[in-house]
Formats: structure tokens, sequence, C-alpha cells
């Protein structure tokens, strides 16, 4: 660590309130595609947006939620260093997440977990979003392929050079797993839905 704890904590700050913009539900509602914590999953990431039916709203939603990520890790390791960019963007995730504007219920992270590794390293993040590609069309689990991708990503840093970042992709690994918690628990239950199906009820 080169940065001073309190430009780090300010750069957490940071992250967290730039990880915490709820794109997906804005993006709904101005759409006037409903409220979006009503729809499918209640989920407000970009898979949740897709169920309204407006694929362009969800790829605005995937963009913006993997943007901001890196908009964060970008300026971070810009103005202060490496340890400031790994810093915020862990704080977007967790912004993302747990969103202080949605009573701490937001998405399950994804996007903007692909977002700060593209950001903080972009080998990393492409051989994480190649993981997702593969699973998804070989299974048809979008989760599962997310689960995947997030697993093998301290792996991927470790075997692309970026041993500096195994910690933190252990640590998003772990946040993605716990945000999936229920889609685990449908995938062991065989009552997933596949990619293109439509997710009955909310979970």
């Amino acid at each position: 660590m080169t940065t001073a704890a309190a430009l780090l904590a300010l750069w957490t700050l940071l992250g967290y309130l730039l990880g915490s913009v709820p794109f997906g539900l804005l993006i709904t509602r101005r759409l006037g595609l409903g409220d979006l914590r009503a729809i499918g999953s209640g989920n407000i990431g970009a898979t949740n947006v897709l169920r309204t039916g407006d694929k362009r709203a969800a790829a605005a939603t995937l963009l913006l939620d993997g943007s901001k990520a890196a908009v964060a890790v970008l300026l971070a390791r810009a103005l202060s260093g490496p340890d400031a960019a790994q810093a915020a963007g862990l704080a977007a995730f967790v912004g993302h997440c747990f969103p202080v504007w949605l009573n701490f219920r937001g998405g399950k992270g994804v996007a903007t977990f692909f977002g700060l590794l593209l950001a903080l390293a972009w080998p990393v993040g492409l051989a994480a979003a190649a993981t997702w590609l593969a699973a998804a069309a070989l299974l048809r689990y979008s989760s599962l392929a997310a689960l995947l991708a997030a697993g093998l990503a301290p792996l991927w840093a470790a075997l692309l050079g970026h041993g500096d970042l195994v910690l933190l992709t252990i640590v998003l690994a772990l946040l993605v797993y716990g945000r999936h918690w229920s889609n685990i628990a449908r995938l062991r239950a065989g009552t997933e839905p596949k990619i293109g199906q439509k997710l009955e009820g909310k979970a």
C-alpha cells in the first residue's frame, strides 16, 4: 500500500457512491417499463431488465453497470495509485450490490465485476469474460456462467501475471457467490431457468 489511509478511505467512499447508482432502475423508470423490483427476480441488473422485453434498456444497463466500476478504478489509479484503484473497484462492486438508496438491496454484480476487472487488468477481465461466454454457450445457465467466471478469476489473475489481484478476485468471487445464493439453490434443485427461459415469481 502506497496511498495514505485517508485518501484510500476517500476513494472507497467515492467508489461506493459510483457503484450504488441503480442504472437499471433509473432506465426502466425513464422508459416507463414499470418498477423493476416488481418484475421477474426483482433484481436491478441487466438480466432482469431484459425481462421487461426491452433489449436496448438491458444493453444500456449492462454497459453502465460495468462502466461505473471501471470509472472508479481508472480515476483512482490515475490520481492516486494501484492500491486506490483496487479499493475503489471493490467499493463500487459493494455499492452496486448494497446501495444505500435502495435499503442495501441491489444487484448481483456480474456486469460490475467484469467492468472493474477489465479496468484493473484487461487480460484478466477478458479471460473472465471468455469463461462466462463459453460456460453460457455450453451450459445455457447465465448464473452458472457467472459463478464459474468469478470462481476462476483468481486463477486467471495468477496465471496472467497479476498476482496482486488474486486476493481481490477471491473476495469478489465470494461476494458473487453470496449474491447468487438463490440461484445456487435452484441449480441444485434443477429449477434454475436457462438463458431465454422466463423466471416465474421472484427470488
